[in-house]
């Protein structure tokens, strides 16, 4: 009875337009008010949700991303890509792929690399003369890809929900090759439809301006590997990185390109602010939810449901992971990682499936409802960026989608795809 309150509350909430964080946090309230516990639960389980030393790296992070945007890392991230890729029929759409996953191995943001590219590469590719529906599926899913590129700030929320310390530097790790994998696979995607809309191709700038271009954007990319060497060398842990990494880009961004000054760095903070606020919160009202859950044995339940339906590991994983790809498309991803992280991670262990994969698997997964309706908020920031109707956007995105499919399956079946790097370190 308490279970159904708790899920029908919250699906009535969503179902009339209430935040996600406080249609998590009633519904909470409602399952603790038929349970007869205290209401002052709900909030002891809110602050604890978010009193985690792990998760102060998500608003450095997060901080560091916005710094980089706007003291124009991401342009010259850009230029590189266009050098590389940029004289190919319809080089624009790779172009913007692999300019993504340059920016999201800086910045480990879906948004912000919607955000950057959308605003760098969009009216460049318009006046090309590629369609605004094609501008927009490249770049939102692109985005997603910076969720799998370290450093994530969902892999650390995953490593907290966990429960079991999953190491963050492992996950870091681990998501190189299918964030690479992942990349690839769009661009191909991206250049075929190019090609079939016969959109022009680029001319080579020569290898003069394209090492010159890697030269100005070695800076911004040193970030990324400044955060994974001080975490694989023991030198600071992956909190401590992202603080380093906010250093490092005001340092990059004021001195070395000079273009990030006092006004910038003001909106870059308030933007932060803003987004970390949101977060943090959505994370306190998820950690409620999955309390109510837990208390309830809702994940014990699941777990039962799941092995006795079959045993299969291969069949299992299908079915998490279709229940991710539906969960996804109608939540956020920072709440859904907290809520079911709990309940699926014993299903999929319990068949022998390492954490680590499983969180690659997972950031994927719900990265993919990022750009789905009705909750996509990349797509509908990358549409709001491009000035292109969703609807319009979404009737063309589906071999961009079958793209994101086919990596999630290699990822799922191919552990070894995630688990290599981190054995080696």
């Amino acid at each position: 009875m308490e279970l159904i309150v708790l899920i029908t509350v919250l699906i009535v909430c969503l179902a009339i337009g209430v935040p996600v964080a406080f249609s998590l946090l009633a519904a909470s309230i409602a399952c603790f008010l038929a349970l007869d516990l205290p209401l002052v639960v709900a909030f002891q389980r809110m602050a604890a949700g978010f009193s985690v030393f792990t998760l102060m790296a998500i608003p450095f992070f997060i901080f560091a991303g916005d710094l980089m945007y706007r003291s124009g890392i991401a342009q010259r991230l850009v230029q590189v890509a266009e050098a590389a890729f940029g004289r190919a029929r319809g080089g624009l759409g790779p172009v913007n792929i692999g300019a993504s996953t340059l920016f999201g191995a800086v910045s480990g943001s879906a948004i912000a690399s919607a955000s950057a590219m959308g605003s760098t590469l969009m009216p460049l590719m318009r006046e090309k003369g590629y369609d605004g529906d094609y501008t927009v599926n490249v770049t939102v899913t692109g985005a997603i890809v910076g969720l799998l590129i370290p450093p994530s700030h969902n892999m650390i929320i995953y490593s907290a929900s966990s429960g079991i310390g999953v190491s963050i530097g492992d996950l870091f790790l681990a998501g190189i090759v299918p964030g690479v994998l992942t990349a690839i696979l769009l661009m191909v995607v991206a250049w075929i439809v190019a090609v079939k809309r016969n959109y022009p191709r680029g001319e080579f700038p020569g290898w003069v301006k394209f090492l010159r271009a890697l030269l100005f954007a070695i800076p911004g990319l040193l970030t990324a590997i400044i955060i994974m060497g001080g975490i694989l060398s023991g030198i600071f842990t992956a909190t401590e990185s992202s603080a380093i990494a906010v250093i490092y880009t005001i340092a990059v961004g004021a001195l070395v390109y000079r273009t990030l000054g006092w006004t910038r760095f003001v909106e870059a903070s308030m933007q932060s602010v803003k987004i970390t606020a949101m977060v943090l919160l959505i994370i306190g009202a998820a950690s409620a939810f999955g309390y109510a859950l837990a208390i309830l044995e809702a994940p014990t339940r699941l777990a039962e449901l799941i092995t006795a339906a079959t045993d299969n590991p291969i069949l299992v994983l299908l079915i998490v992971n279709v229940i991710l790809l539906v969960l996804g498309t109608f939540m956020d991803m920072s709440p859904l990682i907290v809520i079911t992280t709990p309940i699926l991670l014993p299903v999929v262990t319990q068949v022998g499936v390492d954490p680590v994969h499983f969180g690659i698997i997972m950031m994927l997964n719900l990265g993919i409802g990022l750009v789905t309706p009705p909750v996509g908020s990349v797509l509908f920031v990358g549409s709001a960026v491009g000035k292109v109707p969703v609807d319009e956007a979404v009737k063309t995105i589906w071999p961009f989608y079958g793209a994101l499919i086919v990596a999630l399956m290699f990822i799922t079946f191919v552990p070894q795809l995630s688990m290599t790097l981190p054995s080696l370190f």
